[in-house]
Order: structure tokens, then C-alpha cells, then sequence
């Protein structure tokens, strides 16, 4: 039987895990502050390859789940 899946940004989770704010993430990852909220909120719909890699670089994560996850909606 099929499930829907989605796929789960986690912003939140790693800018606390890195004590960091959102606005700082946007600047170390140099990533529009309203892309990376509406990522970090799920209303972004396309994810940018790209920006998965710059939040990487930025928080230092070689585990890309880490970053995300696909998860039942």
C-alpha cells in the first residue's frame, strides 16, 4: 500500500542545536532570510539543492539526514 511522503527540512532543530538564529544562518549560508524561513516553515514547495549544501557548509554537517528527513504527511 502507497504512503504519502513529504520531505522535512529542520531548520529549527539545527539552528538550536548550533545556538544560532535564523538570521545567522541566513548569513553564513548566505541564503535570502525569507527563502530560508519559508524553508524552515514548509511553505516552500522546491527545495534548492544548493541550499541544502550552503546550510551544510555553514553548520559544518558532512550527514545530509542531518538536514532532512522523508516522513509520512
Amino acid at each position: 500500500m502507497f504512503t504519502e511522503k513529504k520531505l522535512v527540512i529542520h531548520i529549527h532543530e539545527l539552528i538550536q542545536k548550533h545556538n544560532m538564529s535564523l538570521r545567522e544562518l541566513s548569513r553564513q549560508a548566505d541564503i535570502d532570510i525569507a527563502r530560508l524561513s519559508e524553508l524552515a516553515s514548509g511553505k516552500r514547495q522546491r527545495i534548492n539543492v544548493e541550499y541544502i549544501v550552503r546550510i551544510a557548509e555553514a553548520l559544518n554537517i558532512t550527514d545530509i539526514r542531518e538536514i532532512l528527513t522523508i516522513e509520512d504527511k
